[in-house]
């Protein structure tokens, strides 16, 4: 094989190249035929993981509210047992220094039921927010879980009509790239990667290179015509080839 491609000559290497850029082309169409089906799906995927953690971060704070609206409300009851208890003390006090005590721990208790329920509407508030937020996080994932439903069922009926083609077509681009010296086969993957069509052999069009359309300087036009360099188009930096051989290596 080594052989082989110190023989070949630039011709020879142009139409490998050219051979090769069909292939994928191909292998772009059958991808394209995809469309943005795959990014979708994987949006989808995503957004569906993300508004799970948000689902159960709400989760979470519905439940730390719950417990603490009872925590507080257990701490209304034991206030009013204790004034309870206190009022029942002063019954039997000995003096005015132990009623004002006394009447102090009460105060004290009321204040504390007091802010408890302050406290306790605003959990409330909070909690109605949460669920209404829990709510909508759940209706937003049903949403994208039907989205991902129909859009994977898409992608998949197309991928199963497509999968063994391209996987042929990507074991022929393999198996081409092997007879093809290394450094071309760098620099073509590299133009491919940088133009927004793939295409990084192009032939002459009128004159014109058949990427990017600009007009390809006289002499430019006969070194390619004689196929005995490599000329690499000056505008978009595709690889240039002789009108004819497109025609010739199909």
């Amino acid at each position: 094989m080594a052989e082989t491609k110190k023989t070949q000559t630039v011709e020879d290497k142009l139409k490998l190249l050219y051979k090769l850029q069909l292939i994928d082309s191909r292998i772009d169409n059958l991808r394209t035929l995809r469309g943005e089906l795959p990014l979708q799906v994987q949006d989808l995927e995503d957004d569906i993981i993300g508004l799970g953690t948000r689902l159960t971060k709400t989760e979470d704070e519905i439940e730390e509210l719950n417990t603490t609206t009872v925590e507080k409300k257990t701490l209304v009851k034991d206030a009013e047992a204790l004034i309870a208890k206190y009022e029942k003390q002063q019954m039997n006090v000995r003096n005015n220094r132990e009623f004002d005590s006394l009447n102090k721990e009460i105060e004290y208790q009321k204040l504390d039921i007091e802010l408890s329920h302050k406290r306790i509407k605003e959990y409330k508030e909070k909690l109605a927010k949460a669920q209404d937020k829990l709510k909508a996080i759940k209706e937003l994932i049903e949403e994208k879980k039907e989205d991902l439903l129909s859009k994977s069922a898409d992608l998949s009926s197309i991928t199963e009509g497509t999968h063994n083609d391209e996987d042929a077509l990507r074991t022929k681009s393999d198996k081409l790239k092997t007879k093809i010296e290394e450094r071309l086969v760098v620099a073509y993957t590299r133009i491919r990667e940088n133009v927004k069509n793939g295409l990084a052999i192009v032939p002459l069009d009128r004159s014109s290179c058949g990427g990017c359309y600009n007009k390809i300087p006289p002499q430019s036009q006969l070194d390619i015509a004689m196929r005995k360099k490599i000329i690499i188009c000056e505008h978009c930096g595709r690889i240039l080839a002789d009108a004819l051989i497109p025609d010739e290596v199909k």
